[in-house]
């Protein structure tokens, strides 16, 4: 959304898929389909403009790369294609690319001939946290996902992440209907602006309403007087996330959606109404929460031709979320042929991941909250501590096959450390360069301790406390609570 405000209420804690949960899901062989999401689309008379997914080919046909990563010790990048036409994701050559250092996604590739490729967004009237206020990439080994069995990667929309293309090619604009749909998550949402997925400004700044049609999916609730606490689905139609042509949810029917993956759809006709829809993206059918008229003011649409993931419209980088796949519109989808397309979805078989690597917040649990880098610093040797849960960057730790803590990502990129290689008990646990040595090596264990390999000891809090601000250390394992914790 493109407003001058930030919606400023309390974050909803992450919840990731990863490798912390497992699945029993059969590999099944990667042959070429026969129609898939975008082949419904066009068959339909409304075709897509713009596809992006980083799991699974969304036309039959499609052969090519799906995104981008670059490796962040060298800065090589690499493109992730799929195992067969219209197939899924063929992430090894990225596990092995990876393997040792982070990556990032830098571009995701828009599957039509349009070329609509989204690369991480320059910026906007909100600075993101990038070079020269750009936006930033997703890592890329954030959120593994299975997919028909096989192995893939989501991504992962921390705050300042951010995917857009100025001026897209053939994208609907005006009044001009178009549609969207996205596959995301109820795992990872809060309640700021703007986690969407569809068409904003091609200037980045607010201009006006109407300029935007876009799916906001979370837990906003703009226009106050909701029913429930979400997520839902929105519509961004700039200076709004329109639950109704009125603004708010006042559906009792409508307090929330929970499925660890979620089909979000939204159409619009330019002149008279928009249609908000939402699915099991793992089973069943499509609901349809909201179809009537566009709020007043809103008629006709301005539709402007930038298509964008992450950000509102002004780049507002509050959001967060998870992306699988999705698509841009020409036209206003039938409802026939947007069942066809969730009937595919669910057929593609999305299922949690059991990826080398998985992103989560580290909570305590007799605290209740997250372990934290005090104001974002990147200095090595800054001492940990416990901070209420926020979802931001210096909360998100990434546990990778080695069986490091990471935070950041790139050139800032720090491990969880046993500080000057400490064993006795007492000994500061800080952020360090990562550097593969087994002080900066942990195992999580079923009983909710995290133990240092090197040490022996556990992660603990100075004299058990629970207040914010609270320092993080080793300590002999004893069972106490300020030593359980949970990746989540």
């Amino acid at each position: 959304m493109g407003s001058k405000l930030l919606l400023r209420a309390g974050l909803a804690a992450a919840l990731v898929l990863g490798s912390l949960f497992a699945t029993n899901a059969a590999a099944v062989p990667a042959r070429a389909a026969t129609s898939v999401a975008c082949d419904i689309y066009a068959a339909g008379g409304t075709p897509c403009v713009a596809a992006h997914s980083t799991t699974r080919a969304l036309f039959a046909a499609y052969s090519g790369p799906l995104y981008q990563v670059q490796r962040n010790s060298d800065k090589k990048f690499l493109d992730i294609g799929v195992l067969a036409a219209g197939g899924v994701a063929d992430s090894a050559p990225q596990v092995t690319f990876c393997a040792n250092t982070s990556c990032t996604i830098t571009k995701i590739y828009d599957q039509s001939t349009n070329h609509n490729d989204l690369p991480i967004s320059w910026g906007g009237f909100w600075h993101g946290p990038g070079p020269n206020g750009s936006d930033i990439g997703a890592n890329a080994m954030a959120l593994p996902v299975t997919v028909g069995g096989h192995p893939a990667y989501g991504i992962k929309n921390t705050p300042g992440t951010g995917y857009r293309i100025d001026v897209a090619k053939n994208a609907p604009t005006g009044s001009h209907p178009e549609g969207v749909y996205m596959v995301t998550s109820s795992n990872y949402v809060n309640n700021q602006c703007c986690f969407d997925y569809g068409s904003g400004e091609t200037s980045h700044n607010d201009t006006g309403n109407a300029t935007m049609n876009a799916i906001e999916w979370g837990t906003a609730c703009w226009f106050g007087s909701c029913v429930g606490s979400g997520p839902w689905v929105e519509a961004d139609l700039e200076n709004g996330m329109y639950h109704t042509g009125t603004g708010s949810n006042k559906d009792p029917n409508n307090p929330g959606v929970h499925f660890p993956f979620v089909s979000a759809w939204e159409k619009n006709n330019g002149t008279s109404n928009f249609t908000l829809k939402y699915g099991n993206a793992t089973a069943g059918g499509l609901t349809t929460p909201y179809s009537g008229a566009l709020p007043r003011g809103y008629s006709p649409m301005k539709t402007e031709a930038s298509i964008l993931l992450g950000t509102g419209g002004d780049n507002s980088v509050g959001g967060v979320g998870q992306f699988f796949e999705g698509a841009v519109i020409s036209g206003f989808p039938s409802d026939a042929t947007e069942s066809a397309v969730q009937a595919d979805i669910v057929a593609a078989g999305y299922s949690a991941g059991t990826g080398g690597s998985s992103t989560a917040a580290v909570r305590n649990n007799a605290a209740n909250r997250c372990l934290d880098v005090n104001n974002n610093t990147t200095t090595p040797g800054t001492q940990v501590q416990i901070w209420d849960c926020n979802s931001g960057a210096n909360q998100t730790w990434t546990r990778t096959p080695a069986g490091e803590l990471s935070v950041y990502s790139g050139d800032t990129m720090r491990c969880l450390d046993a500080n000057a290689q400490g064993t006795t008990p007492g000994t500061k646990v800080i952020i360090w360069n990562c550097n593969g040595q087994t002080n900066q090596q942990w195992t999580v264990n079923a009983d909710g301790t995290v133990k240092g390999v090197q040490s022996g000891l556990c992660l603990d809090l100075v004299n058990s406390g629970t207040t914010n601000g609270t320092l993080a250390q080793l300590q002999s394992c004893g069972g106490q609570a300020s030593q359980k914790w949970t990746l989540s």
